[in-house]
């Protein structure tokens, strides 16, 4: 009897929701979303206690669909900021990220066609990420290592519907981008992606500052250069431009990223004409360069396979080459008013 009363004790003593650690830092992935106690309602995507929900300002396109993204550190710990780069997050931390097409995107209170979860897990030996897919239920998320397609489709603002080959990633094909210096790694996470107004239960509130309020992440530095929204026609139109480059092209395109011996490189940070693409001849490309010379010619969008890559839906040609099956117009039409207003004398 006195070792059943403390074990009720024990019982009674712990949060009512608790993230199971033992499946972020274990092994063995388990088979459900579930499992892993991130929310309180999954469906729903409400998140436990100590799960916290966040945005970017910009945010890497996927045939149009939305994201919902949460961050989660094991208690006692925080993310520590770095320069230029992802806070470094402490091992035992889960980075979540469901994929969803409103059911309505005029109305994106009428549900969600929940399409996958993705989670990056922070273990002892490093990140590893593994895919969730959503059943047709909508009721539960399963483990997919080999990835999946599911056949759906998206509702636009006009209230006209597309059909989408939506892929889930393998285990491998996760590496593809968020890999730096051939590790898996975290994308978005940087400060200047982060520095946006949230909604939240008690009110707006800076993100980075809330972060660090509910003590996710520890003090950083205000000298920082924040990022833009691209779709945000108020500001400068090469800011829109690099910022959806940075977010959709920098994690590759980068000195550390799997692309790095391109020497195009996208980051936020690069000033370099030629390293952006400005008449630069490619290294490798093949048939992806469209018989086209250089990769950005300044006033002549159409000339530059960086605008031909993006329109593409080739497997062997577009550009991203993971992540989506549509072109991404709206991009398509930022990228090319910027490279048709740079000084064709560059």
């Amino acid at each position: 009897m006195p070792y059943l009363i403390s074990s009720l004790v024990i019982f009674l003593s712990l949060p009512l929701w608790s993230v199971n650690d033992a499946y972020i830092t274990g092994s063995e992935y388990p088979e459900t979303l579930s499992e892993f106690n991130f929310f309180i309602d999954q469906v729903e995507q409400v998140p436990a206690e100590n799960v916290h929900p966040y945005e970017l300002i910009s945010t890497l396109f996927s045939d149009y669909s939305y994201k919902k993204r949460f961050i989660y550190v094991p208690e006692g710990t925080k993310a520590k900021f770095q320069k230029n780069w992802v806070f470094d997050f402490p091992v035992g931390s889960a980075l979540i990220k469901t994929f969803y097409y409103p059911t309505d995107e005029r109305n994106l209170e009428l549900g969600s066609n929940l399409l996958e979860t993705r989670v990056l897990l922070h273990k002892e030996s490093g990140w590893e990420a593994v895919s969730y897919a959503w059943n047709e239920d909508q009721t539960e998320a399963f483990i997919k290592v080999a990835g999946k397609t599911i056949n759906t489709s998206w509702v636009n603002k006009g209230g006209i519907s597309t059909f989408v080959r939506y892929r889930v990633p393998n285990k491998n094909q996760c590496k593809e981008c968020h890999s730096t210096n051939d590790t898996i790694s975290p994308i978005g996470l940087k400060a200047r992606n982060l520095d946006k107004d949230l909604e939240y239960k008690k009110g707006v509130k800076n993100q980075l500052a809330y972060l660090l309020e509910e003590g996710v992440i520890g003090p950083y530095p205000n000298n920082y250069e924040t990022a833009v929204d691209w779709e945000d026609e108020a500001h400068p139109l090469e800011d829109r431009a690099r910022a959806y480059l940075a977010i959709n092209c920098g994690h590759c395109h980068i000195p550390s990223g799997v692309a790095n011996s391109t020497g195009l490189y996208l980051d936020f940070n690069e000033t370099r004409p030629v390293h952006l693409g400005i008449n630069k001849s490619p290294v490798a490309t093949g048939r992806g360069s469209g018989n086209l010379k250089y990769s950005i010619v300044p006033g002549h969008a159409e000339e530059s396979i960086l605008l031909f890559r993006m329109i593409s839906t080739d497997p062997g040609v577009m550009m991203p080459e993971q992540g989506r099956s549509l072109v991404h117009w709206e991009a398509v039409n930022l990228i090319r008013e910027w490279i048709n207003s740079m000084d064709k004398e560059l």
